[in-house]
């Protein structure tokens, strides 16, 4: 492949028809996301929790991999309506009353998802897997696009676009050389046309990411491959991903997991130890939660994700 803008070589490494998220194993064959094992239960039961509180009946599960959150909503309350979004076909294990549509990929939604009413619309994961275009600044400091070719090698491309400059001057200052940013309209432009999907309920995106005054200077752009981060090569062999200015989205609420986790029951304190000699079946279960909910909540972890809340209609 010859250089190319990181964000077209991104998005070609996995959504393109030999891409990662297409691969037979999917992404959790090389990773673990807070959707999957006990802390998917704990996560499935909070989402319930908040779609009950706002009377939600209809869950949509945006990037929804493999249907591993599906199948813990299903089994936290089987009389909510699901439906998954993700780039492959509908998983052969999924619960039948699950629905799934097929997206493109990236930013790009089907043509099914639309008019949701009643709808609590999750996008766990999905937004840092949106390409976005990858600057630098220059010695000239100049903030321009850095190309990339399939091995990795990176090259000078052209200066901002002025939408993109626009962007990256009102979220994402940078003059000094060297300087990297993740230009996140492509990311703002994504949620807000989730967001057009819905008629009625709540949109909440879920992701590791960062706020004005807060962004890393060197850039977030990393991958994962079998369980190991790697140096992010746009070859369709590793998950390529980079955090999200989430502050620029637009939101009613922007807040960080342990919050809103322990806002919605999730807490990680342990189980009474009587509970070993009465119950030691019940003791280990309880245990599991708590270090599940401890899990979801921890300093630098899951628990420094955050967020973003858009209440429409």
């Amino acid at each position: 492949m010859e250089a190319v803008a990181w964000e077209q070589a991104w998005h070609e490494a996995l959504y393109g028809p030999h891409g990662f998220y297409r691969s037979q194993e999917g992404p959790v064959g090389h990773f673990a996301t807070a959707t999957h094992g006990p802390t998917g239960v704990l996560l499935a039961e909070a989402l319930v929790r908040l779609a009950e509180q706002h009377g939600l009946t209809h869950v949509v599960d945006v990037g929804a991999g493999r249907g591993e959150l599906l199948t813990l909503l299903h089994e936290a309350n089987p009389s909510l309506r699901l439906t998954g979004v993700d780039v492959v076909g509908r998983p052969s294990d999924l619960p039948d009353q699950v629905e799934w549509l097929v997206s493109p990929g990236g930013a790009d939604l089907p043509d099914g998802l639309d008019r949701l009413t009643s709808a609590l619309v999750v996008a766990h994961e999905w937004l840092d897997v949106v390409p976005c275009p990858v600057a630098e600044v220059d010695a000239q400091g100049v903030l321009r696009l850095r190309w990339v070719d399939r091995a990795g090698a990176e090259s000078w491309g052209a200066p901002l676009t002025a939408d993109a400059l626009a962007w990256s001057k009102a979220h994402w200052p940078a003059g000094d050389p060297g300087q990297r940013v993740e230009v996140g309209l492509t990311r703002d432009l994504a949620w807000a046309g989730l967001l057009r999907r819905i008629d009625s309920g709540l949109a909440v995106a879920v992701d590791y990411g960062h706020r004005r005054g807060e962004r890393p200077a060197d850039g977030t752009l990393t991958a994962y491959r079998s369980g190991r981060q790697v140096e992010p090569v746009p070859d369709g062999t590793c998950d390529l991903t980079a955090h999200v200015a989430m502050d620029s989205l637009d939101h009613t609420q922007l807040l960080d997991q342990r919050t809103v986790l322990r806002g919605l029951g999730v807490n990680g304190a342990p189980p009474p130890h009587d509970l070993a000699r009465s119950d030691p079946a019940g003791y280990l279960r309880a245990l599991e939660r708590a270090g599940a909910a401890a899990a979801l909540t921890a300093p630098g972890g899951f628990g420094d994700f955050l967020w973003a809340f858009r209440s429409v209609g």
